[in-house]
């Protein structure tokens, strides 16, 4: 599937997790929520060199919460957060415009069987190293939740 970087390099999610476990997440830097980005961080820093990763995906769906443009982006995630993750380019995650990768992603249920659009920033998905969806968490699961952890564990095996 193609997608394109923060940094508007031309790529695919298979590119971009490298054949990893990977958390999609759609991201926004002006939320509530904006502060998961610290445990997000410290996923990548604790499971990549197991083979994990993290993929930001910016989104301004959300009560206009991402705003900027990609390059205040990376300065907003780099600078507070430290990111280390690759983020895509700037995406719609709902509706008429929703980027191709949302249309697969949405199809998953979370744990109470729902599926659908996406309720707000910081939704997960995580994903098999061969690609496949395996767990959907809403918002509220924060990335340390002990679901989340114990869910990249099982795949990480």
């Amino acid at each position: 599937m193609k997608i394109t970087t923060l940094d508007g390099a031309a790529t695919t999610l298979d590119e971009m997790t490298g054949g990893k476990v990977a958390l999609v997440v759609n991201v926004a830097s002006k939320c509530g929520l904006t502060p998961q980005y610290t445990a997000l961080e410290q996923l990548q820093k604790e499971y990549g060199p197991r083979g994990f990763t993290v993929i930001g995906v910016p989104c301004n769906q959300f009560g206009g919460q991402e705003p900027g443009s990609a390059q205040d982006i990376q300065t907003f995630c780099s600078t507070t957060y430290g990111v280390s993750f690759p983020m895509t380019e700037k995406l719609e995650v709902n509706g008429p415009g929703k980027h191709p990768l949302y249309a697969e992603l949405t199809e998953f249920a979370d744990e109470e069987g729902n599926a659908g659009d996406i309720q707000w920033n910081f939704e997960k998905f995580l994903l098999s190293a061969k690609g496949e969806v395996v767990a959907r968490f809403r918002p509220a699961v924060t990335p340390d939740d002990e679901k989340v952890r114990s869910a990249i564990e099982s795949q990480l095996k």
